[in-house]
């Protein structure tokens, strides 16, 4: 099991396109992805769980990954959420 923590960048924070996005890039892999804002910790690779976690700018999460293919996931998650899922 691999995890990283990382800030939210983009200005609109974690809502509806950049859920999507998140979403279908962890469906790209085999490994299991979980997304933990604070206390609350979802399925990443469920649109409704990541929306839950209403994680707005400069939002400190936590992704985990476990599987064969956890540390490329994880890489690729980083790389989404540090180029701010391209909206900016």
């Amino acid at each position: 099991m691999q995890e990283k923590r990382l800030v939210i960048q983009n200005k609109a924070g974690l809502h509806a396109r950049p859920a999507a996005l998140f979403v279908q890039t962890a469906n790209k892999f085999e490994s299991q992805i979980r997304v933990a804002k604070e206390d609350r910790e979802v399925d990443g690779k469920s649109i409704m769980g990541i929306m839950m976690l209403a994680a707005g700018k400069g939002t400190q999460i936590r992704i985990t990954a476990q599987g064969e293919d956890e540390k490329e996931a994880l890489e690729r998650l980083e790389k989404l959420i540090d180029n701010k899922f391209g909206e900016e």
